[in-house]
């Protein structure tokens, strides 16, 4: 965790305010365990019990030559044998089910990249193709690069410097590739870190790296000067497919027509643990399903790891796009956990209502963020509204029409002034330094948010598992958000029943 006077102050606070000796009634068998309390197994979310999680994910991670836990890599596989492992131990309470996945993933990476001798920090492209150049000059792209004609002949032979914005990278170093440019560096287009993403699959592109916003803008002001700008790159990467699992835990209490559907990826991108991005989301959910355990529900509760979330959502997609649309509607609500203990953090809940960003979600979204909103208030935490872009896991679930809410505490945005006020931490800088990054490990988390976003999973979990009058019913009509991929025509699939005591647990 990184060290802010102000941040650790409320950390304190905080903790000595929500800290409780109560603990869940006891019971004598699963089908005569007490209905879930708010109050108890919120008090039985533990800090301690959060890092443990964390620190067995590193330790995973570690265990491995590239030290990560990427989708299809031995990290990941021993990550799913540990969600599976522990979730058994807890007795007949969930039915686990592995759903299997493959694709192309990078396995490791390197990139390196200096202009004029000088080195900048950098990062790759994900399916981003092996490249190394020396002393080759930069070249500015016009227009962001997205037409054919805004890349200049000069580019041949050359580094085409493009901003990133309006189209696709795919795009953007196709237009410069066909132009005879040698690889392409990307800046960012906003103060948001270093600019990354997906070209979407493998491809015969040139290779392409990316750079800040101010890095960028500086090296494109001293060659439109009329400087020479000699640069030098490596770009490496081992793409090759991989198979990985989604672990989906499925209560047998609760009416399996009214399911409240939590969700959490468990891989990480190669370059390091990704023990924030997303060990802390998957270990706040493995920490509510051990506590929840104890109770009875109302409403089925299920539980998702899914897999291959870095390389496009792809875990969750595969699961919507092989549901009946019969079984998707009976999910009342699907909550997402994705980063919850940035270093830099704020307290966000995702904008359901679209009263920041203009974007709703279906009918009851705005219910699930009220709900939060209301219980952060009641602890006198100050949270915003986060984009409800779908750029997580929740994503295809919205495509569906399920209504959708969730937490996060950043990740490669940058803090504002206001939320240093209101949590310390350092303006200017994202929410979360090592993103993406090796030192994504347990020292990278922030203990407050972590502990606390963790109780309010519970506060959810306890809430609609016991009811969910006021929140509204599922009905067809309910879609609002257009598709931003294509849905593959979905499998048929059985409906799971409510059936107390039977243990169904597929061998990993």
């Amino acid at each position: 965790m990184k060290g802010f006077n102000s941040a650790m102050a409320i950390t304190a606070a905080g903790l000595l305010v929500m800290t409780s000796s109560a603990e869940p009634l006891p019971r004598s068998s699963k089908c005569e365990s007490p209905l879930v309390q708010d109050k108890p197994l919120v008090d039985s979310i533990h800090l301690k019990d959060l890092l443990k999680c964390a620190q067995d994910l590193e330790d995973i991670a570690y265990a491995t030559p590239y030290r990560n836990r990427v989708h299809g890599s031995e990290g990941h596989k021993n990550s799913v044998k540990y969600f599976k492992d522990t979730l058994e131990a807890l007795g007949d309470y969930y039915t686990i089910e592995l759903q299997e996945y493959t694709t192309e993933v990078t396995f490791g990476s390197s990139r390196v990249f200096s202009a004029d001798g000088i080195d900048f920090a950098t990062d790759s492209f994900e399916y981003g193709n092996n490249g190394t150049w020396t002393d080759v000059p930069l070249v500015n792209v016009a227009n962001l690069g997205c037409n054919p004609e805004d890349i200049p002949d000069s580019v041949a032979g050359n580094v085409a410097l493009i901003a990133r914005g309006s189209c696709t990278f795919v795009q953007k170093i196709t237009n410069a590739g066909a132009k005879g440019a040698v690889a392409a560096i990307i800046y960012n287009n906003a103060e948001a870190g270093i600019a990354a993403g997906t070209l979407g699959g493998v491809n015969d592109l040139i290779p392409v790296g990316g750079l800040t916003r101010a890095d960028g803008l500086a090296l494109a002001a001293r060659v439109e000067a009329g400087e020479t700008v000699t640069s030098s790159g490596d770009y490496w990467a081992y793409v090759d497919f991989g198979t990985s699992h989604n672990v989906i835990a499925t209560s047998k209490y609760g009416d399996p027509n009214n399911v409240l559907f939590l969700g959490a990826h468990s891989d990480s991108v190669d370059k390091g643990p990704g023990i924030n991005d997303n060990g802390s989301g998957s270990c706040g959910l493995l920490t509510v399903a051990k506590a929840l355990s104890k109770w009875r529900t109302n409403s089925q509760v299920k539980f998702a790891w899914w897999t291959a979330e870095e390389e496009g959502l792809l875990g969750a997609e595969h699961f919507v796009e092989t549901s009946t649309a019969a079984d998707l509607a009976k999910i009342r609500l699907y909550l997402n956990f994705d980063m919850i203990a940035s270093p830099n953090y704020y307290l966000g809940i995702y904008d359901g209502d679209g009263s920041r960003y203009n974007i709703t979600g279906p009918p009851g979204s705005d219910v699930a963020e009220k709900l939060f909103e209301d219980w952060f208030d009641a602890k006198n935490l100050t949270t915003f509204g986060s984009e409800f872009n779908g750029r997580s896991d929740y994503g295809p679930f919205l495509d569906a029409g399920v209504p959708c809410s969730g937490l996060d505490t950043g990740a490669d945005g940058v803090k504002t002034e206001e939320e240093m006020t209101i949590y310390g931490g350092i303006a200017g800088e994202p929410y979360d330094q090592n993103y993406h990054d090796a030192g994504d490990n347990v020292s990278n988390l922030a203990l407050f948010p972590f502990e606390v976003n963790g109780k309010a999973i519970a506060h959810a979990v306890a809430t609609y598992g016991k009811s969910w009058e006021g929140f509204p019913a599922r009905l067809a009509s309910n879609s609002t958000i257009p598709a931003r991929r294509h849905v593959h025509a979905r499998e048929s699939g059985a409906s799971k029943r409510h059936n107390c005591g039977v243990n169904e647990v597929l061998d990993y």
